[in-house]
């Protein structure tokens, strides 16, 4: 099957998702869960970083580290409560030293990253961000998880893809999406309409993976999950309940636990769509097509993970 692409994507439902959880050993500890490090938020997108913080630790992190500026620790540090702060150097007021940032963050012990949500848009902030997934003296990069702020950095970078070589998974909407494929220079009315004709955002999704050499999560209703060798997955939810700011920060933070546990990038990236899918649909049961609020999915992470891993089980039993 090498170098073959996969015609057909994976249609993703419980038995697939159940089959992706990361083991969970009894005599584990919180290092044995993983250690993921998320540099996001801004003083106008504080909510963005405690989102993902509170996401990554519902998906199963045993650690997890919110990395903000300085100025801006005390801010943050008196909001999350399970996850540790770590301060990153400025040059002003919320501007990041790239260079001082990048050596605290390469000094910070993880296993996985999340990257974006939230945070101030600078060209030192782009800078911070290519040094994190630029190639490594010490061995390579950690994956990550790229969305938000960290996707629109990416597209003001000539060729950007040749100079990343951490594995990541990117997180776009359509419209991050097209400013990605307009940095190739792939005009964006050739793609199609990639909100409504499933073939064509599977497409479209397939060509950036390869082209990029990354897992790629195009998002909306029936996202596609797209791996650089041509696998595909499409999950099967169709959801307006999710059409909320801050949903998308939810996402990245349980597919950035998912790495941290040691899960590949392809496989994170199913899990934690499906598991933010099915998150979803549980609270649209309740409360119906209006009215979902972020944080409304973080309490039902590990709810819907229990139920796939009770599938699992008998799953096991039965072989």
């Amino acid at each position: 099957m090498a170098g073959r692409v996969q015609k057909e994507p994976i249609r993703l439902d419980d038995a697939v998702a159940a089959a992706l959880l990361p083991p969970r050993p009894v005599r584990g500890h919180k290092g044995t869960f993983g250690k993921l490090l998320v540099i996001a938020g801004s003083v106008d997108y504080a909510g963005a970083a405690l989102l993902v913080c509170t996401a990554a630790g519902r998906a199963g992190a045993g650690l997890v580290t919110l990395a903000t500026v300085e100025s801006l620790q005390p801010l943050f540090a008196a909001k999350v409560v399970e996850a540790t702060t770590l301060a990153l150097p400025e040059d002003d007021v919320e501007e990041v030293d790239p260079e001082e940032a990048l050596a605290r963050i390469l000094d910070h012990d993880h296993d996985a990253l999340v990257v974006g949500p939230g945070l101030k848009p600078s060209l030192s902030m782009t800078d911070l961000i290519r040094g994190l997934l630029g190639p490594d003296e010490d061995g390579e990069p950690v994956p990550a998880v790229l969305d938000a702020e960290a996707l629109r950095s990416l597209a003001t970078v000539d060729n950007w893809a040749a100079d990343v070589a951490a594995h990541c998974v990117l997180t776009p909407h359509v419209g991050e999406f097209l400013r990605l494929r307009a940095a190739d220079g792939v005009d964006g009315a050739k793609l199609g309409d990639l909100v409504n004709d499933d073939a064509r955002r599977l497409a479209a999704a397939r060509d950036a993976a390869r082209d990029w050499g990354q897992v790629v999560v195009l998002k909306g209703a029936r996202t596609v999950i797209a791996a650089a060798d041509g696998r595909a997955a499409v999950s099967p939810f169709e959801n307006p309940a999710l059409a909320s700011g801050g949903t998308g920060d939810v996402l990245a933070g349980t597919i950035g636990a998912l790495l941290a546990q040691g899960l590949d990038t392809f496989s994170a990236a199913q899990l934690g769509v499906y598991l933010h899918g099915s998150a979803g649909e549980a609270v649209r049961a309740r409360i119906g097509d209006a009215g979902l609020l972020a944080s409304d999915l973080t309490c039902e992470l590990p709810l819907v993970r229990r139920r796939l891993a009770g599938l699992a089980d008998t799953s096991a039993q039965g072989r």
